[in-house]
Formats: C-alpha cells, structure tokens, sequence
C-alpha cells in the first residue's frame, strides 16, 4: 500500500464541493483510496459523506493510501488545487 502526504489547498477545506469532486475522481479511477488525518481512522476516499466527516480545513495535511501509484499522484494533484476558484 502506498501513501501520499498533501496539504489541502480549497480555501474552505474539504466541504461539500470538493469532497464531491475528489471523492468522484476516487470513483472513477476504480481504486481503493482512503483519505485521513494523520494519527487518525482513514475513510472510504469515494464517499463524499466519510470524506465531509473527516473535517478537514484549508492548510491541514491528509494521508492518502491506495495501491494505484497513479491515481494518488492525481488525486494529489487534485488537492493540491483550489476547488473553490471560480
């Protein structure tokens, strides 16, 4: 299993929107990824409710851990931006 530690970019952390598009990029890749805080229980990356309970704000770091090298470095990508840009 490997991991991937980011700090997340949206300025209002991991709320309704980017929960949702990152927990479908999780979706769609077809992997097992699971998204937590550090020293903390892991969720289900492709649920947008487990990802939204995580409470996860601007700035924070998350651990990101699947066995698709590839999809953790687009998922990181993906949270490495501002969802909330217009």
């Amino acid at each position: 299993m490997s991991q991937r530690t980011v700090v997340i970019a949206s300025r209002v952390g991991l709320h309704a929107r980017p929960a949702s598009l990152f927990a479908q990029a999780v979706a769609a890749s077809g992997a097992q990824v699971t998204i937590g805080k550090q020293g903390e229980p892991s969720m289900d990356g492709s649920s947008i409710l487990m990802v939204m309970a995580l409470g996860i704000g601007h700035g924070e770091e998350v651990v990101l851990e699947s066995e698709d090298d590839d999809v953790l470095d687009q998922l990181v990508t993906l949270l490495e931006t501002d969802l909330d840009a217009e």
